[in-house]
């Protein structure tokens, strides 16, 4: 039977660090994740990837791998009572990944893989589809109806930016709309990835702009985002991936405030 939907009917938040750490790290940003769910009184649910499948460069960091990342994954969930979602990037990951994770995602640069998007509509867990940087709000259809044929449950869809030229993103406000008519899912606003340069950082790392993300925030929480999906850590300078587009820890609770004011505002009937 698939699982109930994590996606609403509120505001929701996904949010960890890009990549599994050690368990210190992990479990603290998993303790605070929990004090803003209870502060906040919203759904939180914890984001970590146990492998970056998708780097530029063949050293770059990629996290502990399968068994050892989901175990860590399977400790933070122990610790802090917070639903787990994690990226899968192969057929081969899914089982092992859902009998850990309560929801798992498909990075966006994989949105098209029609094997990979029936097997994680096959595990029954919450899905959460990464809309790719070059698909259209229309285009992304084709992938929800994948993960549906394979009998899953709840499936969303994330925004997380459009290329414009080479290493820059850009948002197109007018996706929230699009992507739910065309999709008819929740769908998710991804405000640390739509900030990345991708190859733009150091030795071709990505780079990014996260003092964006405050604004594209609100923006987006105006424009029909029905959930925020946001990387955070406690010092992204030294994060081992994505650190330039990630939000520091302590900005979280206020960045995450000032949307939800935004979100219930722009709901609020008005003659």
């Amino acid at each position: 039977m698939p699982a109930a939907s994590p996606f609403g009917p509120g505001p929701f938040l996904i949010a960890g660090p890009c990549v599994v750490e050690d368990d210190r790290l992990n479990v603290a940003v998993g303790e605070a994740l929990a004090a803003l769910a209870a502060r906040l009184r919203i759904p939180v649910i914890y984001k970590a990837s146990y492998d970056k499948a998708n780097r530029s460069r063949l050293g770059a960091a990629r996290g502990p791998g399968a068994a050892a990342g989901l175990a860590a994954l399977a400790r933070v969930r122990a610790a802090t009572g917070l639903p787990i979602l994690t990226d899968v990037h192969e057929v081969a990951q899914v089982e092992a990944a859902a009998a850990v994770a309560d929801v798992l995602q498909v990075p966006a640069f994989l949105c098209r893989q029609t094997d990979l998007l029936v097997a994680v509509g096959r595990a029954g867990k919450p899905v959460n589809l990464k809309k790719g940087q070059w698909m259209s709000p229309e285009g992304m259809a084709g992938a929800v109806e994948k993960v549906r044929s394979g009998g899953g449950g709840a499936v969303a869809v994330t925004e997380r930016g459009t290329f414009f030229g080479y290493g820059d993103l850009v948002v197109d406000m007018r996706a929230f709309t699009r992507l739910k008519a065309a999709c008819g899912t929740p769908v998710i606003y991804d405000g640390t990835h739509s900030v990345q340069q991708p190859g733009r950082g150091a030795d071709g790392a990505s780079g990014g702009l996260r003092e964006f993300i405050p604004p594209l925030l609100m923006a987006a929480a105006a424009a029909g985002a029905d959930g925020f999906f946001l990387e955070t850590h406690p010092d992204p300078a030294h994060a081992p991936s994505d650190g330039p587009n990630m939000l520091p820890l302590a900005a979280l609770p206020d960045v995450v405030a000032r949307a939800l004011d935004v979100w219930r505002s722009a709901r609020v009937p008005h003659d």
